[in-house]
């Protein structure tokens, strides 16, 4: 399945790409565990970030850094696909 420009990375696409990172298989990793705690450095997060906003998602470091957690990255990626998508994404009157 191809992901279109710009759209957030699957739940499962997402954890097979942090799981790739840190050498582990991705049924090890939970989506509430702390990322940082299970080795991810805030190099590795800079290179998503920078990734993600070069596939026309924008996610700032400061936000992945702040909440390192599989569930708490896919929903900030969910949030910025349909803010850049504007108000009818979201549900709201434009």
């Amino acid at each position: 399945m191809t992901t279109p420009l710009g759209a957030p990375p699957a739940a499962d696409e997402l954890r097979r790409t942090v799981a790739g990172i840190l050498g582990v298989d991705p049924e090890q990793i939970p989506g509430d565990a702390n990322l940082v705690y299970l080795g991810l450095g805030s190099l590795e997060v800079m290179r998503l970030a920078t990734g993600w906003r070069r596939a026309g998602l924008a996610v700032p470091f400061a936000d992945l850094a702040a909440d390192p957690s599989l569930d708490a990255w896919a929903a900030r990626l969910a949030e910025a696909w349909a803010a850049q998508r504007g108000p009818d994404a979201r549900g709201g009157a434009g």
